[in-house]
């Protein structure tokens, strides 16, 4: 099993860079990071502009793929990403951005896809029930609902419930409360509070997904011949469906995991925009809207990151979970 999960992680770590390359590409013919010095007035001297861009490395007068083998070396032999527009490393940058971002984006994907299963295997075995056509028109919402919308509608419900108690009770702007001080306990629970209405945001958004194709799976579970076989052996239905049903159905739902979650990201994306986080959502719009090459191709070596450990996970759960993969 461990050659068999070396062997995945290699092939997603290739993928990773050649998307990362080709993000970088793609961001030096697009984007134009000179555009900033002409909007100046006086506009600097053409020597000044061309040294600026030679030190973050994305002269258009050099070749793109001259620039992009310097941004390569730089990374695997000084862990650099380069600098952005302002002269910050962008290295330091996605550490310190990262840790909002992993915060919103790990507690609002665990809890979203164990939301997920449970829904999905509750409406699979209660089909066409008024619990099952609750839980599948509220999910068609969810997913009819923009992400922003969703954070917006749940700013509007923190708000009317603060003003219900008379007090500030949910706290939603920003990661935690400007000028906050005491001890540990009163820190992280102000950063909880302020965690708790984006975390529900994106956890809604993976359960209405994971419980659609959870429900789908399970119900073609349900009339496999193994799980007659254990019934007919005197086992009760609800103990069959645990041993032998749950299971076998887990074994899709890693695999749908690994692949969602690039949309979970751009979720937390937006999240982090609606309520004013300074994580790595915000980071690359703002990329955008500057012209910064090194900020966009970091951001994609994030986000490829993000989704190769995703991948490698979903590979050992089923290896766990099916013992043919493990020979």
């Amino acid at each position: 099993m461990t050659l068999y999960i070396v062997r995945r992680f290699i092939n997603y770590a290739i993928l990773s860079l050649v998307a990362t390359c080709l993000a970088y590409i793609l961001a030096s013919v697009v984007l134009d990071p000179a555009e900033r010095f002409y909007g100046k007035n006086p506009r600097p001297p053409q020597a000044s502009i061309d040294a600026s861009l030679n030190a973050m490395g994305v002269n258009p007068d050099v070749p793109v793929l001259v620039r992009l083998w310097n941004w390569l070396v730089g990374l695997f032999t000084q862990f650099s990403l380069g600098q952005t527009v302002g002269g910050q490393s962008v290295t330091e940058e996605i550490i310190t951005r990262s840790g909002a971002s992993l915060r919103l984006l790990l507690i609002g994907s665990l809890i979203g896809a164990v939301l997920g299963v449970v829904l999905g295997v509750w409406g699979a075995v209660r089909q066409y029930k008024a619990s099952d056509q609750v839980v599948t028109y509220s999910s068609f919402l969810v997913f009819a609902t923009p992400t922003f919308v969703i954070g917006v509608l749940l700013m509007i419900a923190a708000t009317a419930f603060n003003n219900a108690v008379g007090s500030q009770v949910i706290q939603f702007t920003g990661e935690y409360t400007a000028g906050i001080s005491g001890n540990w306990w009163d820190l992280a629970l102000d950063r909880g509070i302020h965690l708790l209405l984006p975390t529900i945001a994106l956890a809604l958004i993976g359960a209405a997904s994971y419980s659609r194709y959870q429900r789908s799976v399970m119900l073609d579970v349900l009339g496999a011949d193994y799980i007659r076989t254990a019934r007919s052996k005197g086992l009760q239905r609800n103990a069959a469906l645990v041993r032998h049903g749950v299971r076998i159905a887990l074994i899709p739902m890693t695999t749908f995991f690994a692949y969602s979650f690039g949309t979970l990201i751009a979720g937390s994306a937006m999240l982090e925009i609606v309520f004013s986080w300074r994580g790595m959502g915000q980071f690359t719009l703002e990329a955008v809207t500057k012209n910064d090459i090194n900020v966009m191709a970091g951001s994609t070596l994030y986000i490829a990151v993000l989704v190769l450990l995703s991948s490698t996970l979903s590979e050992v759960l089923y290896s766990a979970l099916d013992p043919r993969v493990r020979s």
